[in-house]
């Protein structure tokens, strides 16, 4: 009978087991850790078969639940099967994992059974596969609803965070601009003078980080990219008309060399706009007073390649990954949240371009954008400067 054979070969077949996970480079749980999985289940699916031995076999759907799914039935290995999903979940397995968990024993329990010349009849594999599949679909269903509670949780932390650290922002810049206004008002200082810059300052970093997060919110929202064939020099004379305005509100030199008329993207402008005012925002944060910002793009074969030089001294030591990061600030200027390189990165994702960084030590850092080339329709127009 399989119950006699599963019962003396118990220690075996946990055994082969736990081999295969470990085969599979699967995380590591202790024994109690796992109480809810393989021993328990062998020893239900032992019950289960020696109750089906007796002259009332039903009682073992108690034990195992009826064949076929359909509406859910408490059962005992139901309820130690979603234990143990829950438990595999908290250890880092994944779904396929669960799965093979109880597929292990299936094949664990028929080599051995071929090995030790014991054949097992067919009503008893059924009553195997019965088992093995009820518990595989509570196993499963119980991680899959315990993963979306988990990334829901995740969710609302990272909502109220991001919520939590713009209103903060958006307080800060507003009070500086408040008490800059009032004192002009007063008569106690002019608008040319430094209070009229802080408050220009304030406006200028409200402005963009109403900009972040709305590209923040499209880039996340998984809005598709509104693509079309647009100038890249159209395109930099836009962004650098607001560029000038935060150049001269940081104190320093802004540089845009001539872009040829005939270069043109396939992308969504907005994002393309937003990826490169974030990366001038960026710039002119850290770059030192009365240093140079420099604005370029250029072609280089297939690719249109738009690049953003400042002078911030060079990048700290460290991954250049983590410059990347949401809410991730590696300097002492601690203004703004933190999204701006994130939102870029994600923007010129949208659009199948790449953004990278090189560190120029003792000087600052080039970011570039790097995007497929397109072309504009024949034109006759000469080149035209926009040179700061």
């Amino acid at each position: 009978m399989l119950h006699d054979f599963l019962t003396a070969q118990r220690a075996e077949l946990i055994e082969r087991c736990r081999l295969k996970v470990a085969g599979r480079r699967a995380p590591q749980a202790t024994d109690v850790e796992l109480e809810h999985g393989i021993p328990l289940f062998i020893d239900q699916l032992i019950k289960t078969l020696r109750v089906e031995q007796t002259s009332d076999p039903m009682r073992s759907l108690r034990v195992s639940g009826p064949a076929g799914g359909g509406q859910p039935v408490l059962s005992e290995i139901g309820g130690t099967a979603a234990q143990h999903g829950r438990e595999l979940l908290q250890h880092g397995f994944t779904v396929d994992q669960v799965v093979h968990d109880y597929g292990d024993l299936c094949q664990a329990v028929t080599d051995l059974a071929l090995e030790y010349g014991s054949p097992i009849q067919a009503d008893e594999f059924r009553t195997l596969n019965r088992c093995l599949d009820n518990a595989i679909a509570d196993a499963v269903t119980e991680y899959a609803y315990r993963h979306d509670v988990i990334l829901a949780e995740k969710g609302v932390r990272a909502l109220n965070e991001r919520l939590g650290m713009l209103a903060h922002e958006l307080r800060n810049l507003i009070q500086t601009a408040s008490l800059a206004l009032t004192a002009i008002r007063a008569g106690q200082v002019g608008m040319s003078g430094a209070t009229g810059a802080l408050l220009h300052r304030s406006l200028i970093g409200l402005r963009t980080l109403v900009d972040h997060s709305l590209a923040d919110v499209r880039v996340s929202a998984g809005m598709p990219a509104r693509q079309r064939v647009i100038s890249v020099a159209e395109l930099i004379g836009e962004v650098k008309i607001a560029a000038s305005l935060e150049a001269q509100a940081r104190r320093c030199r802004f540089t845009v060399p001539v872009v040829d008329p005939g270069l043109a993207l396939d992308a969504d402008r907005e994002a393309l706009i937003s990826a490169v005012g974030n990366l001038l925002q960026n710039a002119f944060k850290f770059t030192r007073e009365h240093t140079e910002v420099t604005l370029s793009a250029y072609a280089a074969a297939d690719r249109i390649l738009i690049e953003v030089e400042d002078s911030c001294g060079g990048l700290p030591p460290g991954d250049f990954e983590k410059m990347f990061m949401p809410f991730t600030q590696g300097a002492s200027d601690r203004s703004g949240l933190g999204l701006g390189l994130s939102i870029c990165r994600r923007s010129v994702e949208a659009n199948n371009g790449v953004l990278r960084v090189r560190d120029i030590p003792g000087s600052g850092c080039i970011f570039t954008i790097d995007l497929p080339r397109h072309s504009l329709p024949e034109h006759t127009e000469a080149p035209v400067a926009v040179e700061a």
